[in-house]
């Protein structure tokens, strides 16, 4: 108990700074205005040159292949480590944490929503490939081709069981951080995925001390708390395990049938194993059909409390966008008493008047007041859906890996005494 409370606090103090830095606007050398200056155009980054992006296609194919054999095939954690080691040198510290899966959601999610934004195809290939390789083989990407991963799981040594509650409350963290970054992507506001990547400044060793020291907390608790970015931030991780749920082929603690030595009930560091539930009592008909019928007037009231909550706080979620920002400072400024920011003095020489700037800033705000309340009608679905998962029986004879939250890093194998 001491140990999860202690994590805990660690979680909400590095959350708190994140949350804290990411409400603060992003200051630069002050510009030159006078003399001919003229505003620069914001443009995207332009993607990689073809052919190196090409190469991490390729790279990254070669790579979810061959860890996919050694996890279905050869059932090797050494595979599996040797795979994650490479992937480390090479998406980490080669590519430098870029082009990425985990990002990928929100070039994905920008050229749904802006017609203007061409996705490159890397991205796009990015975020594909993994998917439709865990449809079929399970959770291959997370366990040692993803770099985020892959430099987590290194560094565990020593872990801990986080209480079940405790993971169960942490788990919607992911839900909630994904419906963020995707509100985020398609106003056109910021990649806040990329933006606050605990590990990228570290592989670019370019990270500020805040990023840094949020990158090294992660990677301090991984030595304890299997993958805790994986488990209780990861957005895309999410999505992977709702589509490694319906995987056709997924790795097994076994690979014949279960002997209930139950050599493997704590071998998992992430506690992703299901195990035996005896059968003792089966639930009535009626008792099951007023259930279901309270978590169907349930879910639906949380759907719309979530909803209304989001819409309320649409304001707040609009002022990270800068034109917002910008727009909010221009309303509330009094040149009698203070002093003009560089936001504001850049404005002034782009030629775009204020009433155009509080035009556009209203429509991105009506935009975040749908988007709020998409957004929290997606949260008040999670913890509905939850909540029922709490209260559903499952009925089983063996130990298994839970096929939505196992990442298939295969640490449970040698803990299996069946051979083939």
């Amino acid at each position: 108990m001491k140990k999860s409370l202690a994590f805990i606090s660690l979680l909400i103090l590095f959350v708190g700074m994140e949350f804290a830095a990411f409400s603060q606007q992003q200051r630069f050398p002050k510009p030159e205005f006078e003399s001919g200056y003229e505003q620069p155009v914001a443009s995207m980054p332009a993607p990689r040159d073809g052919m190196f992006a090409f190469l991490d296609v390729m790279v990254l194919i070669a790579a979810l292949s061959l860890i996919t054999w050694f996890i279905l095939k050869k059932r090797s954690r050494t595979g599996v480590v040797t795979v994650s080691i490479f992937s480390i040198l090479y998406f980490d510290f080669f590519r430098e944490g870029c082009v990425c899966s985990v990002g990928s959601v929100q070039n994905v999610v920008l050229a749904l929503f802006n017609p203007g934004y061409h996705i490159p195809l890397s991205a796009l290939a990015f975020f594909v490939i993994p998917l439709v390789y865990t449809l079929f083989f399970g959770r291959t990407f997370c366990a040692g081709v993803c770099p985020l991963g892959a430099v987590q799981d290194v560094f565990l040594m020593r872990p801990v069981t986080l209480k079940k509650w405790l993971q169960k409350v942490l788990g919607l963290i992911p839900y909630i951080y994904l419906g963020l970054s995707v509100l985020y992507a398609a106003t056109a506001t910021d990649f806040i995925i990329c933006r606050y990547d605990p590990f990228v400044g570290i592989f670019r060793f370019n990270a500020t001390f805040f990023m840094f020291a949020i990158g090294a907390a992660f990677l301090l608790i991984s030595v304890f708390i299997a993958r805790p970015y994986c488990r209780f931030f990861c957005p895309y991780g999410v999505i992977l395990n709702l589509v490694s749920r319906v995987s056709k082929n997924h790795l097994t603690i076994t690979p014949s049938n279960c002997i209930q030595c139950k050599l493997c009930e704590n071998s998992c560091p992430l506690d992703a194993i299901n195990k035996p539930v005896v059968v003792k009592q089966m639930e009535d008909k009626r008792s099951a059909t007023r259930r279901f019928i309270l978590l169907s007037l349930i879910i639906p009231a949380l759907m719309i409390v979530g909803g209304w909550t989001g819409a309320n706080f649409h304001e707040n979620l609009s002022k990270v966008n800068a034109k917002v920002r910008l727009a909010d400072e221009l309303l509330h400024f009094d040149s009698k008493t203070m002093k003009e920011s560089l936001e504001i003095e850049g404005f002034r020489t782009s030629g775009q008047t204020v009433e155009e700037l509080y035009l556009e800033a209203a429509e991105i705000v009506e935009q975040f007041y749908y988007g709020g309340w998409i957004l929290g009608a997606f949260i008040g679905l999670v913890i509905g859906l939850a909540l029922s998962g709490l209260s559903t029986y499952r009925y089983r004879e063996d130990y298994t890996p839970d096929k939505g939250e196992c990442v298939s890093c295969a640490r449970c194998l040698k803990y299996c005494p069946v051979e083939k």
